[in-house]
């Protein structure tokens, strides 16, 4: 599952983090790709000092053993690295020594969850592309959902059939989750003639601010919190959809079906 959004600062990061963690609490095999190739920042949301990380893996410094980092049970993620070229500009020869050093990193894996850069560049829609699904983090604010908007026309424009849903953060209750997705979704069955689904909402709340600043995620932190049960309802949604369903290791790979989708770029 690729989390992306239109807009920065609308959260994406910090709910992929307490969404991992909340996923690997309940018995699944989670790993993180921090894929912010420019401001790639989870491994300081959830503390960690790796020593490796994406970059050195492509460059052929390191193996994928030394950059998965165990960030607690059960959650492993790949530090990202900043700098990285887009996929389009990766040759053939390159491109296939690249997937031969990615596979390895969902080796066990029963989910894999991406944290991509905000916005609508190349390696962000390569990646949600890619991927099965889209979770697509926004808030009520007209610059997040015109924004939310704007990705979710060139995701659909690039896969007609891609899976999209919105997570809507930073409201004040369900009621106003709810609104905030009829209206972008009434705007997207206009004009892309598509729907958009509903993952549901997260609350506003102080504690998150507070756990990000502790470097902890939220749901550890702070487990009754509004922020915290909102996204354990997620979670416990995403739990019984992803029981049963082929792991990232299987065929067609993720990421060959990324490098495929790179090219096309």
């Amino acid at each position: 599952m690729a989390v992306a959004s239109g807009k920065g600062g609308v959260g994406k990061t910090n709910v992929v983090a307490n969404l991992g963690t909340l996923l690997a609490g309940r018995g699944l095999a989670v790993t993180i790709l921090d894929a912010d190739f420019g401001l790639a920042n989870l491994d300081i949301l959830l503390n960690l000092n790796p020593r490796r990380n994406l970059g050195h893996l492509l460059r052929g410094e390191a193996g994928p053993e030394e950059v998965l980092v165990e960030a607690s049970p059960g959650l492993r993620v790949i530090p990202g690295a900043t700098g990285m070229e887009t996929l389009a500009d990766l040759g053939d020869a390159d491109r296939e020594s690249l997937l031969s050093s990615l596979a390895p990193l969902t080796a066990g894996a029963d989910l894999l969850l991406i944290d991509t850069a905000a916005g609508i560049g190349r390696n962000v829609v390569a990646l949600c592309t890619a991927a099965s699904e889209v979770i697509l983090v926004t808030n009520p604010e007209p610059t997040s959902l015109t924004d939310a908007y704007g990705l979710t026309k060139v995701l659909l424009g690039r896969r007609p059939e891609g899976v999209i849903r919105l997570l809507v953060n930073s409201v004040s209750g369900a009621e106003e989750g709810q609104a905030v997705h009829r209206t972008l979704d009434e705007v997207v069955r206009r004009f892309l003639g598509a729907g958009i689904g509903y993952l549901g909402h997260l609350p506003k709340d102080d504690y998150v601010g507070r756990a990000t600043r502790r470097q902890t995620p939220f749901v550890t932190a702070y487990p009754r919190c509004r922020a915290s049960l909102g996204l354990a309802a997620v979670a416990d949604a995403l739990l019984g959809e992803t029981r049963g369903r082929p792991k990232p290791g299987g065929e067609p790979t993720f990421w060959r079906r990324l490098l495929a989708v790179g090219a096309e770029a």
